[in-house]
């Protein structure tokens, strides 16, 4: 059947997912060979800086879909919690494989048994809001770099704990080292937090036949959702809002739940809605956030009259 090549980051979680990728195509076409094609990104390139001072969500994915947009590879594997709200002209997401965990969870201590005033360290504004309403007790510091050298922050006593996906570190099979995981009503995760995205070029019908075979509809269609309140609120990684779809009781509607808070913690405005058509939902709930009190946190006012 040929070769279909994957770009991907090279940190050893991406190489994991984009196997795992390779895995499902294998499976589902018979004598195709699957490849990785390596590609080192601006996120990867600085490891310590904010990401938002660097470029936002875009450093992990701008140049995994500019080798797919120059012919060096067919598709791109990303974390689509790394992926911008808004997809880029002339790519579509080919698949979403069956999610995973999408929670948070903690190394190094459980949330309860942190002591007062313990360093937490996490990257996410998201996180670092959400935790600080549930504990204002605690303090913070900035964290970026691969699983790895997360983790060792945590084991060497460099902090108390360490924020994670529980999917990332199931995927590398370290999870015997999570001490905790966060229960969705108290930290809501990133919009697309334990799903693997597969995009390609539209044009390529090839490849999307290909892709096709992999796409679970229910993550799929929970991740579109997600992806529909980032953009509305023009939001990425690098701000305070978080997003989660599961299907609701019916198997074909979906329940979303979003998230919008102050860099502090001091405002957390959390929203439910249920519906079928996931983008329409994903609007929903970013219109209820903002009309709920969003409004009045630094960076979000004025957005009510912008939004769907």
């Amino acid at each position: 059947m040929g070769t279909l090549r994957l770009a991907t980051r090279g940190s050893p979680l991406a190489l994991r997912q984009t196997e795992l990728v390779a895995e499902l195509l294998r499976q589902a076409h018979r004598g195709l060979d699957v490849e990785p094609v390596v590609v080192r990104t601006q996120g990867d390139r600085d490891e310590t800086s904010p990401l938002d001072q660097i470029g936002g969500q875009g450093v992990f994915v701008t140049e995994v879909e500019a080798a797919v947009a120059d012919g060096r590879a067919d598709a791109a594997v990303h974390s689509a919690k790394d992926m911008p709200s808004v997809m880029p002209e002339g790519f579509v997401l080919g698949a979403v494989p069956p999610r995973a965990d999408p929670r948070d969870g903690l190394v190094g201590a459980t949330l309860a048994g942190l002591p007062a005033g313990a360093l937490v360290a996490t990257g996410s504004a998201r996180r670092r809001a959400q935790l600080a309403a549930l504990r204002s007790d605690l303090v913070f510091a900035d964290l970026r770099g691969n699983m790895a050298r997360r983790v060792a922050v945590a084991e060497e006593g460099r902090a108390s704990a360490v924020v994670i996906a529980v999917a990332a570190m199931e995927r590398l099979g370290w999870l015997s080292k999570v001490r905790d995981v966060l229960d969705p009503v108290d930290v809501l995760p990133q919009a697309g937090q334990g799903a693997i995205a597969v995009q390609c070029r539209a044009d390529d019908a090839g490849t999307r036949e290909l892709l096709a075979a992999l796409d679970h509809e229910r993550s799929h269609r929970s991740l579109r959702s997600e992806r529909a309140v980032l953009a509305a609120l023009g939001g990425n990684c690098t701000l305070p809002v978080g997003a989660f779809a599961e299907p609701d009781e019916t198997g074909v509607g979906l329940r979303l739940s979003g998230v919008l808070a102050s860099g502090d913690g001091h405002i957390v405005i959390r929203m439910s809605r249920r519906g079928d058509d996931p983008e329409a939902l994903g609007a929903a709930v970013a219109r209820a956030l903002v009309e709920g009190g969003g409004a009045a946190i630094d960076g979000f006012d004025g957005l009510l009259e912008a939004l769907p």
